[in-house]
Formats: C-alpha cells, sequence, structure tokens
C-alpha cells in the first residue's frame, strides 16, 4: 500500500503559518512597550502648537538663582531697630453722671457719691518721632483723657500733655520729657501690595507685642472710619490696645500708624488698617506748628454715586449736587450739575478721591478743575477756602 509523501516545501509553509501569528503579536508588544516605558514624558505629550490652539499661555522665566535674594528665617534686626520707639500708652478718664450737671441733683450726688463719680481706664499705643519726646498715636487713644502716662520698652515710665489732635484723620501728638528716647525711622520708598508688614503694639493690655502679615492693600477709601482716607490694609494681627502702634516693614521702617480693625469678634480677622507715612508727617507738622490742621474746602455738595459693582460702563467724575454761596466753588464759577472729572491732575473717581485731593492741599491754594457742564468741557481755577471746624 502506497503512502502519499509530503513535500519537505508544504511542510515548510504550513510551519511558518503556525508561526506568523507569534511573531506579529511579539512585534506589536515591542511597539507597545517602547511607545508607553522608553519615550520621555515630552516625547509621551503631544504639545499643541500656537497654530493649532486658541489660547498659548504666558510663561514665567525661571528665577535666577545667583540674583534671587536669601530666604529670610527671621525678623529679629528689624524688631529690635523698631521695638525700642513704640510704647505703651495708658489714660484714665473721670466720667461724670449726666445728672451732675443739673443743681438739684448734683448737691445729692457729690453728698454721697463725691464729686467724682468713678474713672474710665482704656490703653493703647503710641511711636517715638523724635528725640525731644513727640509721639504719635491715634486721636481716639488720648481724646477726652484727663491723664495720659507712658511706658517706653526699657521699663520707663512718665506722663505725657497732649501737644494737638485732628480727629478728621485720627491722629495726634503727646510730648513727654525724657531723654536718650530712639525716634523710628520713616520708610523713605513707597510701600507695595506683598510687602512684609510687622504690627508692633499693646493688644489687650498684655504688654509689646509682634504679628507678622503682608501689605493686602494700600490706598482703602470710603470705610467710614474717618472723613480723610488713604488706609493701608494687612492681614498682620491687630487687636484693641495695638491703636496707635507701629507698622513697619522687614527693616523696621515706619510705613503706618495701626488705627482700626474689620471684625465681627472684636479680635482680629485679618483685615487691619494703619494711616500711612505721607499722612502722618502731614498732620503732625500742622500739629506741632499750629496745634490744629488747617485744610482746603471747595463749599460744595456732592451727590452719592450709586455705582452698580456688575455694570461694565466705568463711572468717571463727581456730580456737584449744590454750591453754596460765598464759598471758593461758588466764586470760581462751579454749579450745581456741573461733573468734577479732575483736580489738580488727579482723576476724580469718587468722592473720597475728591476729599482726598482737597484735604492734602492747604487754604488759598489754587487748583485747576477740570469739568463737564451740559456735556461740554470745561476748566476752572478754584482757589482753596479753610474748612470749616466740624464737630464730629
Amino acid at each position: 500500500m502506497n503512502h502519499p509523501q509530503h513535500s519537505p516545501r508544504l511542510e515548510r509553509g504550513a510551519s511558518i503559518w503556525l508561526i506568523l501569528p507569534w511573531l506579529i503579536a511579539l512585534v506589536l508588544a515591542a511597539v507597545l512597550y517602547w511607545a508607553f516605558f522608553m519615550r520621555t514624558p515630552q516625547q509621551a505629550i503631544a504639545h499643541p502648537t500656537p497654530e493649532n490652539q486658541a489660547w498659548t499661555p504666558v510663561t514665567a522665566e525661571p528665577a535666577q538663582s545667583s540674583n534671587a535674594a536669601p530666604a529670610i528665617s527671621s525678623y529679629k534686626d528689624a524688631v529690635d531697630r523698631a521695638a525700642k520707639s513704640v510704647v505703651n500708652i495708658y489714660t484714665t478718664q473721670t466720667i461724670r453722671h449726666p445728672y451732675m450737671n443739673d443743681p438739684a441733683f448734683r448737691e445729692f450726688f457729690e453728698q454721697y457719691y463725691g464729686a467724682q463719680m468713678q474713672q474710665g481706664a482704656s490703653l493703647g499705643s503710641g511711636v517715638i518721632v523724635s528725640k525731644d519726646g513727640y509721639i504719635v498715636t491715634n486721636a481716639h487713644v488720648v481724646s477726652q483723657a484727663d491723664d495720659i502716662i507712658v511706658a517706653l520698652n526699657d521699663g520707663r515710665k512718665t506722663r505725657a500733655k497732649v501737644i494737638g489732635s485732628d480727629a478728621d484723620s485720627d491722629l495726634a501728638v503727646i510730648k513727654v520729657a525724657l531723654d536718650d528716647l530712639e525716634p523710628l525711622a520713616f520708610r523713605s520708598s513707597p510701600i507695595s501690595v506683598g510687602d512684609v508688614a510687622l504690627a508692633i503694639g499693646n493688644p489687650f493690655g498684655v504688654g509689646q507685642t509682634v504679628t507678622q502679615g503682608i501689605i493686602s492693600a494700600t490706598g482703602r477709601t470710603g470705610l467710614g472710619i474717618s472723613s480723610f482716607e488713604d488706609f493701608i490694609q494687612t492681614d498682620a494681627a491687630i487687636n484693641p490696645g495695638n491703636s496707635g502702634g507701629a507698622l513697619v516693614d522687614s527693616e523696621g521702617a515706619l510705613v503706618g500708624i495701626n488705627t482700626v480693625i474689620y471684625s465681627r469678634s472684636g479680635g482680629s480677622m485679618g483685615i487691619g488698617f494703619a494711616i500711612p507715612t505721607s499722612i502722618i508727617e502731614q498732620v503732625m507738622n500742622a500739629l506741632i506748628t499750629n496745634g490744629k490742621v488747617s485744610r482746603g474746602w471747595l463749599g460744595v455738595g456732592i451727590a452719592q454715586n450709586q455705582t452698580n459693582p456688575i455694570s461694565l460702563e466705568s463711572s468717571q467724575g463727581v456730580l456737584v449736587a449744590q454750591v453754596w454761596e460765598g464759598t471758593p466753588a461758588y466764586a470760581a464759577g462751579l454749579q450745581a450739575g456741573d461733573v468734577i472729572v479732575e483736580l489738580d491732575g488727579v482723576a476724580i473717581k469718587d468722592v473720597n478721591t475728591l476729599s482726598g485731593v482737597v484735604s492734602r492741599h492747604t487754604p488759598n491754594t489754587t487748583l485747576t478743575a477740570k469739568i463737564i457742564r451740559n456735556t461740554k468741557p470745561m476748566t476752572l481755577q478754584i482757589t482753596l477756602g479753610e474748612r470749616p471746624n466740624l464737630d464730629r
């Protein structure tokens, strides 16, 4: 019986077809392994090109390590320079019962309770600004005080007298008769948002305390804190007792006087305000020289600007609602219905900007005002008068 003969060529062909799927699988496995494990992350991620994307981000240049400032681990030197110039202020005030003003009740109260009904005490802080004893603080710290005690950082205590107080800016100058005082230097260059800020004062009467933060904002207005506002905002912790204390930079130079906080609890919530040195210098010179601050005055009533915070339209200028007869504005020809858009080269955005420009100038100063009257631009020359002393 004859068996069929198998050709060697056919056997080899059959073997190749059996092996071929395995070879293809190995090749695919090798390709996948190279694609996912052998390429670098830059090769694996396809970066879009400016031609095929709608927006290209701005990339930051890498910092040059050779020019980078070393990290600051301590502000001890700044605190050492500033702390010796910051003082604690303790005040007492005699509180008389309102019935003491009535002669019929006065005799009764004086007979049984004495003429002095009780003593009220308060505390605050201050900053030594001259070797001859001048100290700047907040007006509300020393207002109506019968006795003022100043405690220095070196342990000395003495009484102080009020040289002058300005409620409109909430600043006051007091003076002590002591030797070897260390005045705190004012910062010579403008501060910037993001700069380090150190608050030094006497919070809650616990003693001199330092807290750290940054400058959160500058030129804050419209807070309703004082008549003329140009505050520095900081998140350095400021608490009751810090009023009148120093806000200094990372070098220990004075940048402001801590004044007030926004708080729902009475303690610090990271929103504190300080009066900048530019205002401090102006007010101090006026108080030391004249005992008061004389500010410019227009004599106009400004309409409240009810701006819509979600409106895309930007407001420009302030609307004059009233011009009182005999005032500087009346003499210059300003009229109700005019819109003041610029004064002394400063764009007027709101009533706070206008008040700030006017208050920075002394009476009898002539300023150029740009206004809009009936849609037509005009220019006026206004000579400022002296702002009346309004009781607050």
